[in-house]
């Protein structure tokens, strides 16, 4: 073969190789969002193109690369190398050798850190309220008070720090006292989900924390970047204060590191956020283990709108609790049960009020967004899946019940009417914007509608009527752990206990008494007499 032939054949294999690659970088996204000057604040959080996902006091990661989609283009953000098991080894035993530091830490003390941390996390603010849309896909308001929420919550636990008190019991034994004290578990472990990447975390870790607990964090794999971003933050306060990087220690992962948390005797509690069908699970198999769970799963969340409501509080009210965060808040309004007086007003102002919606739809990090995307296309799938079904049972799309064209996991908020309240799809939480618009006679049947499935997270009334106010959130009431009055059924405050009965899992984070559990009870008798005395009366002689 001669000379020249060979040069024709090098240069249309290397042609060919060329091909192949550019082919190969644009079907995987070779170009990268943390590359482009538009997203530079995915440098002030540290982001860069490839990262570690493993921290304990060290960063690392053995485990495979995964790459973090943009929800709003489809495109690639930055990749991720999560971490293995021998990672997993590692992040329990630095949490429990950081355990027996912090615990010896006075609670006050603790507090100190954590409003640090609170600081700390209003520093980037702005930056990490923007990863928060950029990966998760909500709408830039709601990505920034996402991260407020954890800064609200340390803020909350620094006083929590003072504050939180065991008892002095009255004793039937003379010359003896009668104590309760709370101690710490030792090491939380946090399975936190995709809609909410850092305010789940920043509930459970801050009071965790003041609390004497040192944490192991799994965020959701496809929000990883919030989780590294977040424990960066956190990470560099504990460095400052000389303190061990494993009170506060993550591993990014699958499904293995999180039944790896689950089984494991060494965490005593997880705090489990996602669906009640996985849920279900974590909960068994904690208990199996005689651990604890404290599990915050679905919700099939209702909106009743008696008679004598305010029409222009709940369109107000309607609107963000239907299509805020694309239906995929855990307190979304999934059915709204309106009094036949005011279905048909009601109605009309939503299919406005929904349509006004569909014109600040777009990309999450324009400030004029107000709807974003689904946060990945399996979802857009499953909101496919149970339109389907809905017209198949017979109901009527009286808005949207459609993907939309063009880049990005979007698709139209939805009205359904037509389908009995206990239709199977009614009953069947979808995380998507589908609300269920259902006509009630009365308010005790619109109460029974409420508590007829097998969630109880989130549930609000519309009315003006003391009665009924009162029957709203009395014994025969709604059966939910939030209960609501001329607000909407999503948007909670720290201040108090979140969380839900029945299927939602009964656990409770945040606010009012949630502290205790994440502690242990000890219930002490001192003697401090010269006499042996038994209680009851009992003589044993």
């Amino acid at each position: 073969m001669s000379r020249s032939v060979n040069l024709v054949i090098t240069r249309l294999l290397l042609q060919r190789r060329v091909s192949v690659m550019s082919s190969f970088k644009n079907s995987t996204g070779g170009n990268f969002l943390c590359n482009e000057p538009k997203y530079d604040f995915l440098q002030d959080l540290g982001i860069e193109k490839c990262n570690k996902g493993v921290y304990n006091g060290k960063w690392s990661g053995n485990g495979k690369v995964v790459t973090s989609i943009c929800p709003a283009n489809g495109r690639p953000i930055a990749e991720i190398q999560q971490g293995d098991k021998s990672d997993y080894e590692e992040c329990v035993k630095a949490a429990q050798d950081a355990w027996k530091i912090w615990a010896d830490v006075p609670a006050p003390k603790r507090g100190e850190i954590v409003r640090q941390i609170g600081d700390a996390l209003r520093n980037k603010l702005d930056s990490l309220g923007k990863l928060v849309s950029l990966e998760m896909g909500k709408i830039y308001a709601e990505g920034v008070g996402e991260v407020q929420e954890y800064v609200d919550i340390c803020d909350y636990a620094v006083g929590l720090s003072r504050m939180f008190s065991g008892s002095i019991i009255p004793s039937e034994r003379p010359g003896h006292v009668l104590l309760e004290q709370w101690n710490p578990l030792g090491v939380v472990g946090v399975i936190s989900a995709f809609n909410f990447p850092i305010a789940v975390y920043g509930w459970n870790s801050a009071i965790a924390m003041v609390c004497g607990n040192t944490l192991l964090w799994k965020g959701a794999t496809s929000t990883s970047l919030v989780t590294l971003a977040t424990t960066k933050i956190v990470s560099s306060v504990l460095e400052k204060n000389n303190l061990p990087g494993g009170i506060c220690s993550m591993i990014c992962g699958g499904s293995e590191i999180g039944d790896a948390i689950v089984t494991d005797r060494r965490i005593p509690l997880v705090s489990f956020t996602g669906s009640t069908q996985v849920g279900h699970q974590v909960g068994m198999k904690v208990q199996d283990r005689f651990g604890r769970s404290l599990l915050e799963l679905g919700g099939n969340n209702a909106i009743i709108v008696g008679p004598d409501a305010d029409l222009e509080m709940v369109a107000q009210s309607v609107v963000f609790a239907c299509v805020g965060t694309a239906g995929q808040r855990c307190t979304t309004t999934r059915r709204l049960i309106l009094h036949s007086q005011v279905y048909d007003k009601v109605l009309t102002r939503m299919k406005k009020s929904f349509e006004q919606v569909m014109s600040r739809m777009g990309d999450p990090l324009d400030p004029n967004t107000l709807y974003g995307p689904l946060h990945t296309k399996a979802s857009v799938g499953e909101y496919q899946e149970t339109i389907n079904e809905v017209k198949k049972l017979g109901g009527k799309i009286e808005f949207g019940g459609e993907v939309c064209e063009g880049e990005g996991f979007f698709v139209k908020p939805t009205i359904v009417s037509g389908l009995s309240h206990d239709s199977p799809v009614v009953h069947k939480e979808t995380f998507a914007p589908i609300v269920y618009v259902l006509r009630a006679s009365n308010v005790d049947e619109a109460i029974a509608w409420n508590n007829e499935v097998k969630q109880g997270l989130s549930s609000s009334l519309f009315t003006n009527d003391l009665a009924t106010l009162f029957k709203w959130i009395g014994p025969k009431g709604s059966d939910c752990g939030i209960v609501n009055v001329n607000i909407p059924t999503s948007g909670a405050e720290i201040g108090g206990a979140f969380g839900g009965e029945k299927e939602t899992g009964g656990g409770r984070e945040s606010g009012s008494d949630s502290w205790k559990q994440y502690m242990r009870r000890s219930t002490i008798t001192i003697n401090y007499s010269p006499i042996l005395t038994l209680a009851q009366g009992i003589k044993f002689e």
